[in-house]
C-alpha cells in the first residue's frame, strides 16, 4: 500500500480501538480530530477532520507500518455503494488527484450517511 498503486483496503469494520489512536495520534496537526475508524484484519483506516490517514501494517510480526495521508483537498470525486443482497459489503471510492482511486471496502451496516458527511464537508468546491 505505500507505493501508492492499487490502494484498496478490504473488509473494514466501524471500530474504536484505542491502540489505533495512539499509534496515528503523534501525526496529527494541532487540533486535529479523528472522526470515524474502521479496521481490517491488518490494516486500518481514519477519517479526520482534515484528511483520510491509512495504516498499512506490514511483515510477519505487524511491527512495521506504513502511514499514508490522503488529504481531502485532493478528492476530485468520490463515489458510495451500499451492500445489496448478494454483494453484503459496502464501498466507498475517492479520486484523488495525482494518486488514482482508492477504494475502501466496508462491512454491510457501516453508516454511509455518516461516511458521506465527513467527505462532502471535507472536500472543496
Amino acid at each position: 500500500m505505500s507505493d501508492l498503486e492499487n490502494m484498496a483496503f478490504l473488509k473494514l469494520r466501524p471500530v474504536n480501538d484505542t491502540r489505533i489512536t495512539e499509534q496515528v495520534r503523534p501525526l496529527l496537526c494541532d487540533g486535529e480530530r479523528i472522526l470515524q475508524q474502521y479496521q481490517g484484519i491488518r490494516d486500518a483506516i481514519l477519517f479526520t477532520d482534515r484528511r483520510v490517514i491509512a495504516v498499512n501494517t506490514q511483515g510477519i510480526t505487524g511491527k512495521k507500518k506504513a502511514f499514508v495521508m490522503l488529504p481531502y483537498s485532493r478528492i476530485q470525486a468520490y463515489a458510495i455503494e451500499s451492500a445489496g443482497m448478494i454483494d453484503f459489503d459496502s464501498e466507498l471510492k475517492l479520486w484523488f488527484s495525482g494518486l488514482g482511486i482508492v477504494k475502501f471496502e466496508l462491512f454491510a451496516g457501516t453508516d454511509l450517511t455518516a461516511l458521506n458527511r465527513i467527505i462532502a464537508d471535507a472536500v472543496p468546491g
